[in-house]
């Protein structure tokens, strides 16, 4: 089609909009937004006839790379510890896609502009791709990698993960609260337009160094169809900055949606990056120096600072905060850290840290060995099995951390740890912020202003209070993270299959039952939870225990 006839096909659409005169609309999804009616226009004025040649082309591209892997005998070459990682990143992230395409017509009856319903449409139908071409990739990683366990379970096995429960609540909520907070700002104004280079074009380029070339091609077709879902948010944000009543919500709501964003995918994709390659080149870039190029420079300064004009308060403060975890108080590593130790309750192969992994790490993060070595050569020690429990359960210098309600991410910076009593039951956040998030921002009034449609954290929240009491083994072989033997584990903390050097549920039985650290917090009274707290904040680096008196 021309660009021209494109043009007009997709002006005669917007005629075929009407609003009905018969009766009163039902508002399925509500939403405390004010919006006016107003010609904002969709910049890429894509329709259908246009759309899916282009979707066939590109898949047709996907599908071939991957016929062309097959033959090219990519698995053999590509690196296992990457390939460990994917487990878990492949399991996870189609259930964001899809919850983008369900959060769609949260924003159909919502926003007043069938010229941005087409836009929303189209988007919908783009994530449905997204989740489809990925749920493939994992197909073909589990028909043709040397150890399938971990892809063949992982559409059950995520949701009950200590890794994959974040991911949960990071997706749902693209389809739940407020519709213009969650299908607007949280996704599309931050999700999609911020962190997307970070999960679509860094972690590619990582992966192909890794010899992985099916996941670059495949996520490279994914973040070409961002350009559309970042208008869709960006024309929506316009029209609600139209109405001054909006921007208080506005200024709320990039709060909220920056930090769990930054919480978990800085997190998930940081330690992707960084500690599921064996490229260990100086001059390729850590998460950090991806993060500051690719965040903070085209996201923060050159999207999010000029909305100052409309008289928007960006959230400076917690930008600038994201940035000191990464960079100062090594808010990757301590997530690395913590996967690691947990390994047991996994469904991946976490590999060990070699002295080339360590040689980079101190390169690019000086200091890190002083904070960081010395556990990762007892998790090494500690890999097979010989007569001690895994990590987790040793003397190693490390504090187990405990949960936080709002990001599921645990209190990883300890000195930042806080708490709160909210509907009857104390609580643990991992930051001020998500203290808020909790407490003020998914609240049915929010600074004196009426907000019933915003929802609240509730349920149970962290996989670790439904293991309570149980024993190791029950709690591995309930979560379904056994081989097809009945008894071999399918988590190992190395890459070695040899039978003789992997884990079993018979090792996991000679372990101290499981604890919920967040169902002892709350058995505590009230003088023993704030003993904890400060002993708490006096943890780490690393997950050290506080100091003695």
């Amino acid at each position: 089609m021309s660009r021209q006839s494109v043009a007009k096909a997709h002006q005669k659409i917007q005629e075929l909009s009407w609003e009905p005169q018969y009766h009163e609309p039902v508002s399925q999804y509500g939403t405390d937004y004010t919006f006016h009616k107003a010609q904002k226009r969709d910049p890429l004025k894509q329709v259908l006839r246009s759309y899916f040649p282009m979707q066939e082309e590109k898949d047709n591209r996907v599908y071939g790379a991957q016929d062309g892997a097959i033959r090219g005998n990519m698995f053999r070459q590509v690196q296992e510890r990457w390939m460990e990682w994917q487990k878990l990143f492949l399991s996870i992230i189609p259930l964001p896609e899809i919850s983008a395409a369900r959060a769609m017509p949260l924003l159909f009856r919502t926003v007043p502009n069938p010229e941005l319903h087409n836009g929303q449409a189209i988007q919908m139908i783009d994530e449905v791709r997204h989740s489809t071409i990925q749920q493939n990739l994992k197909r073909l990683y589990m028909n043709n990698y040397i150890d399938p366990a971990g892809f063949n379970n992982s559409l059950r096995a995520f949701q009950g993960d200590y890794a994959g429960t974040i991911g949960r609540q990071f997706a749902e909520g693209f389809i739940t609260g407020d519709a213009i907070t969650a299908a607007s700002i949280y996704l599309t104004i931050v999700a999609e337009t911020a962190f997307t280079n970070t999960l679509f074009v860094a972690m590619p380029a990582e992966a192909a160094a890794n010899g992985d070339f099916l996941l670059p091609t495949v996520f490279h077709s994914v973040q070409s169809d961002e350009s559309r879902h970042i208008s869709n948010g960006y024309a929506t944000l316009l029209m609600a900055l139209s109405d001054e009543s909006n921007h208080q919500l506005l200024e709320r709501d990039l709060r909220y949606a920056w930090w769990n964003n930054h919480c978990v995918v800085d997190g998930a994709i940081g330690v992707f990056i960084e500690y599921g390659t064996k490229d260990r080149r100086k001059d390729r870039e850590s998460y950090a120096e991806m993060w500051r190029r690719w965040i903070y420079d085209d996201y923060y300064r050159s999207y999010l600072v000029p909305l100052e004009k409309y008289g928007l308060v960006i959230p400076h403060d917690l930008i600038e905060e994201a940035w000191n975890r990464i960079w100062n108080k090594g808010y990757i590593h301590e997530f690395a850290q913590f996967a690691a130790a947990g390994w047991v309750a996994n469904y991946w192969r976490i590999d060990p840290m070699t002295d080339a992994d360590f040689e980079w790490f101190e390169y690019k993060y000086p200091g890190w060995y002083d904070k960081y070595g010395a556990w990762w050569e007892n998790y090494n020690r500690l890999s097979t099995p010989n007569g001690h429990h895994p990590i987790v359960a040793e003397d190693v210098d490390y504090a187990y951390p405990i949960r936080c309600w709002t990001c599921m991410v645990p209190c990883l910076v300890r000195e930042d740890i806080q708490t709160a009593e909210v509907d009857g039951t104390h609580r643990t956040y991992c930051s001020e912020t998500c203290k808020w998030t909790d407490v003020t921002a998914f609240r049915p009034i929010y600074q004196g202003r009426s907000t019933p449609n915003m929802g609240k954290l509730t349920g149970t929240r962290e996989w670790e209070t439904l293991y309570h009491g149980w024993n190791w083994a029950d709690v591995v072989s309930d979560l379904g993270y056994v081989r097809d033997d009945g008894k071999t584990m399918v988590a190992q903390p190395h890459l070695d299959l040899d039978p003789k050097k992997m884990w079993t549920l018979d090792h996991l039985r000679r372990m101290p039952p499981f604890q919920s650290p967040l169902t002892l917090f709350n058995e505590m009274d009230d003088a023993g939870r704030a003993t904890f707290v400060a002993d708490y904040r006096q943890q780490g680096p690393a997950g050290r225990p506080a100091p003695a008196a």
